[in-house]
């Protein structure tokens, strides 16, 4: 985990809501690190550090290093809380890791030649239940996505987690059903026999995994 992202912290001697206050208006962001069996550090960082990281990774899917001085602390991004108007972040829970460390991540899911789909080709529409997947990973080799290939499904096909090849030692967090990821959906009008394979008019609808869950019950 030697490649991680370095944010540079300091310790907080106190804390409490006082303490929080002044610290952002000085430009630095409240923080803790807890787990692994171990006393909570009490920490703070540089704001625009943390929003220059939230802007450019996965943050709540990425290690990073933690710097306090000499000390140093694989740490993943547990808790970011943000202020309700600004949405600039006031403070964020660490969770120490380590290589062998298994943590449930969100990981995001992109499809691929969903233009080229078959059944979306014919007018099917491509209704997503889940943008994102839970999977249980090691803490050192945490994907950035999972990647389904469309081009082979037509209309009334469906993608289960099952379908999906998921990366080496990451399992989803749901073991107790095979759920659906998303599905090609006849259009309202219905596919004639003999319409041309190739539609214009093909189109991409979300519905919520909660509705997938229910149907599934």
């Amino acid at each position: 985990m030697s490649d991680n992202a370095v944010l540079l912290a300091e310790t907080r001697d106190r804390v409490g809501k006082g303490t929080s206050r002044a610290l952002r208006r000085e430009g630095r962001l409240p923080a803790v690190i807890y787990g692994d069996k171990k006393e909570p550090v009490s920490i703070s960082l540089a704001t625009k550090d943390v929003v220059k990281a939230i802007n450019r990774d996965s943050f709540l899917a990425t290690v990073y290093t933690v710097e306090v001085g000499s000390t140093k602390y694989n740490v993943l991004p547990r808790d970011l809380q943000l202020h309700p108007v600004s949405d600039t972040p006031i403070h964020i829970d660490f969770l120490r890791v380590s290589a062998k460390s298994q943590i449930a991540v969100m990981v995001p899911v992109h499809f691929l030649n969903d233009e080229d789909c078959v059944g979306v080709r014919r007018g099917g529409v491509l209704n997503v239940v889940r943008h994102e997947v839970e999977l249980l990973v090691p803490a050192g080799n945490i994907p950035e996505s999972i990647e389904i290939d469309l081009l082979n499904y037509d209309i009334g096909d469906s993608v289960h987690i099952s379908d999906v090849s998921l990366p080496k030692g990451a399992q989803p967090t749901i073991t107790d059903r095979d759920f659906t990821i998303a599905t090609i959906a006849a259009p309202s009008g219905g596919v004639s026999d003999d319409e041309e394979e190739e539609g214009d008019d093909s189109e991409t609808e979300t519905v919520s995994a909660a509705d997938e869950d229910k149907d599934e019950d």
